[in-house]
This record gives C-alpha cells, structure tokens and sequence, in this order.
C-alpha cells in the first residue's frame, strides 16, 4: 500500500510540472515553425504524423482500441483540444499574436474550467475563486491592452486566442465525463485523426499548403511531434485519467511566465510594465482559483 501511493506522488510530483514546461514549449515551437508554413498546413502535417506514430505504436505494442462510443468521444474531445485549440493558438500567432501573449490568455484555463464546471459537473465557485476570476481577466485585459495599443496583434488575434481558451475548457470537462476509460495510445490517436479530418479540408481552401523544409522547420516539426503531442499530450491525460489533473490546473499558472522567458530569450519579446502587473495578476488569480481544488 504504501509502495503504490509513494509511487502516485512520485509520478504527481515530477509528472504535472514537467507536462507544464513542455506544454509552454507549444507556443515557442509554434513561432519558430510558422514562418515556413502556414498554421493550418502545419498542424496537419503535425496530426497525420502523430496519428500515424500512436496508430504504429498501438498495434506493434498489441494494445487495445477503443469501443464504438469510445472513439466516438476521443474523436470529439480531439477535435474541441486539437483542431480548436491548437488551430486558434497557431492562426493567432501566424497573424502577429505574441507567443508569450498567446500562452496568458488560453492559460486561464483553469478559471474558465472551474466557471463552467457549475453548470457541467454542479460544483460551486467559492468567494475566493471567484475574486480569482476577477483577478485573471483584469490581469490578462491589461497584458491585452498594451500589446493592442503598441501594435503587436489584431483584436482577431485575440479573439482567435479566446476561442482556444473556450475549446481547451470545454475539452478539459469531456475528457474527465466521458473518455476516462478510453485506451490512452489509440484513444489520442483517433483525437489526433479526427482533429486532422476538421483541418485538412480547411488547409486545402484557406491557404496554399507550401512548405519550406528548412532545418529550422524540420526541427519544430519533430519538436511539436514527439515532445508535444506524444510526451506532453499523452502526460495530459493519464494524469487526468489518474484524478490528478487539479494538480495540472493547479500549475497551470506558470505557463505565462515561463513562456515569457522563453519568448524573451529567444524572439525578443518585451512587457512594459502595465503588462508585468497584468501578468501577475493573472498568476495569482488563477492560483486563487485553483487553490480550494489543491
């Protein structure tokens, strides 16, 4: 007994922070990538690629698949995480939204989880989370306001990034509903499948699918491949599988910042000071949201 929960907290421990880093490293390989692709044509090359990895690895590893009404969930859960999310995050940067500036606004996540899981699951929002609210959209609305007036975005952008936000939110509550009991490699990889069924008709009309096979390219590819739909995504769900995805959602508040020295060290994004306070303020609001969950 005591073997198996010092095991459970060792995988929380180490499992939902390294999931957080590597998830903040979307927005960086989404940057350094889209300059030789457009966002769409990029993400699915990146969903045809994973898909077919998880579909190899299933059946070389002689797992299970998913039932009928299984896949039929994994499928949409796959479309709101991947298509939406990820189709908005990638659009918006491609368009001029900041990758740091990105991360803040779909990292308030777990605000909006916890808004709507009242009506999803009947849990009630305590004074506490709800000044945490308050909080994390002053704190995102100041970022957002600075950025807007120096230029650096588009109110698409913008509302690009808040339909991801809704998306990861509204995927976030139907993984833990209906897909606990999915098999995790062919469950994600039928999310994969679906997501790249939605972008690909959508790649062919809006843009013009070419591809410049740069090192640079090649290198995002394969990062946003393994590390990110493999490593980070397959982290997702068996903490979520494992009960454990308060503590991810806990940590979720460290995506902003920690995108934000990436972003600094790499492309040269800058925050006036409007915009630091805004992202503390999110920090805590979130953290305050979360915190009767930890």
């Amino acid at each position: 007994m005591n073997d198996k929960r010092g095991s459970f907290l060792t995988l929380g421990t180490v499992a939902a922070p390294l999931f957080v880093v590597l998830w903040s490293t979307g927005f960086i390989g989404a940057k350094y990538g889209l300059p030789y692709a457009e966002p769409l044509t990029f993400l699915a090359v990146r969903f045809a690629l994973a898909s077919l990895a998880l579909v190899l690895w299933t059946l070389l590893a002689g797992g299970p698949w998913p039932t009928g009404r299984q896949a039929t969930h994994q499928a949409l859960v796959g479309i709101l995480l991947h298509a939406g999310y990820l189709g908005g995050v990638f659009v918006a940067i491609s368009i001029g939204i900041e990758a740091a500036v990105s991360a803040l606004i779909v990292s308030m996540q777990p605000i909006l989880t916890a808004f709507l899981a009242r009506w999803v699951l009947g849990e009630r929002m305590t004074r506490v989370q709800w000044a945490g609210l308050g909080l994390g959209i002053a704190g995102a609305g100041l970022v957002i306001g600075e950025k807007l007036t120096a230029g650096l975005g588009s109110p698409v952008g913008i509302g690009l990034c808040l339909m991801s936000l809704l998306s990861i939110s509204v995927a976030t509550l139907y993984q833990k509903k209906f897909c606990a009991g999915a098999p995790l490699r062919a469950g994600t990889a039928i999310q994969f499948a679906a997501a790249l069924a939605v972008l690909t008709p959508l790649a062919l009309m809006l843009e013009t699918n070419r591809i410049v096979w740069t090192g640079e390219f090649i290198f995002a590819l394969g990062w946003l491949v393994i590390v990110l739909s493999l490593g980070a995504v397959g982290l997702l769900m068996v903490l979520i599988r494992q009960d454990s995805a308060g503590r991810v959602a806990s940590l979720f508040f460290l995506i902003p910042p920690c995108t934000a020295i990436m972003s600094w060290a790499l492309f040269g994004e800058t925050f006036g000071i409007a915009a630091l306070c805004g992202i503390v303020l999110a920090v805590i609001g979130v953290a305050m949201v979360m915190r009767p969950r930890a």
